[in-house]
């Protein structure tokens, strides 16, 4: 019966909502976890004390992962509110946890350096400088970098056309570097990475296709393992890198917010607490009266 219940929700969330498979299967998870542990129970009967027994349960947990459980379950029981399933939503008297804001990792000048200092000699070599240069020179997402195809890029203008979140265009400059690297690869390496199928995508993966994330995710786990760059990296450090770096040598906090793509200016102000604190620590660091 329960997982008759979570079947129809997520049936609800791709059909109505049109989520995607990746959230579908999040809800999916959180809500088995908590039909396996009330087996006996149907969950459209848990009481509040149910629910908050079941969530003491997950303190072991990182306080964002005990959110997202939260979130899962109050909005399953608000579908069953509107198809008037129950009458009572459980649910609404859970506390999220107190979640800190967390500053996002970047690396410094010198690891960027090191991280860019890739000897081309294979045709991975010139693609993976390309996507790196490309990466950190523009902020792009992870998934903005894997969907770009030639028309995207105007070398004339030396700028990059890039559908973001939302379906919104926007217009990134690309610097010298990445242009150079782009120009390399896509003129000199390219064309032996593609196999029978012809496809504009511009980054190809060892079969000549489409490039994935985890393709991406993995490369630069490898080149940071080759520089000794000891720090969990991933695609989106590169877009945090690439914010924090034009923030510390004056850039406008209104431009970086346009060239990330952000909607609300409060999203780009996370910056703001990285330059603070590499302040603070300069000021440990140099100030002579200590």
């Amino acid at each position: 019966m329960n997982q008759d219940y979570i079947a129809d929700f997520l049936s609800y969330l791709e059909l109505d909502l049109n989520y995607s498979d990746n959230t579908i299967k999040s809800y999916d998870n959180d809500l088995s976890k908590l039909a396996d542990y009330y087996s006996k129970k149907d969950l459209l009967k848990l009481s509040i004390h149910d629910l908050e027994k079941y969530i003491n349960t997950l303190n072991d947990l990182a306080p964002t992962t005990v959110s997202h459980n939260i979130s899962s379950i109050k909005t399953f029981y608000n579908y069953y509110i509107k198809t008037n399933k129950i009458s009572n939503n459980p649910s609404d008297a859970l506390k999220q946890p107190k979640i800190g804001k967390h500053l996002p990792d970047y690396l410094t000048e010198d690891e960027i350096d090191k991280l860019l200092d890739i000897k081309i000699e294979t045709p991975f070599d010139a693609r993976n400088k390309a996507i790196l240069e490309l990466m950190y020179g523009t902020g792009l997402r992870i998934s903005e970098v894997i969907s770009l195809e030639f028309n995207n890029i105007d070398f004339e203008d030396c700028i990059v056309r890039v559908v973001g979140k939302g379906s919104k265009e926007r217009i990134v400059p690309i610097n010298d570097y990445a242009l150079n690297a782009l120009k390399t690869y896509i003129n000199d390496y390219r064309p032996s990475m593609l196999k029978k199928s012809i496809n504009n995508y511009l980054f190809l993966n060892n079969h000549g296709k489409q490039m994935t994330r985890q393709g991406i995710f993995k490369m630069i786990k490898a080149e940071c393992d080759k520089k000794h760059i000891n720090k969990d990296i991933s695609p989106h450090t590169l877009r945090h890198t690439f914010a924090t770096h034009l923030l510390m040598n004056g850039a406008d906090l209104r431009v970086i917010q346009e060239l990330l793509g952000h909607s609300d200016i409060s999203t780009t102000q996370i910056y703001t607490h990285l330059t603070n604190e590499k302040l603070h620590m300069d000021y440990e660091e140099y100030f002579p009266r200590k």
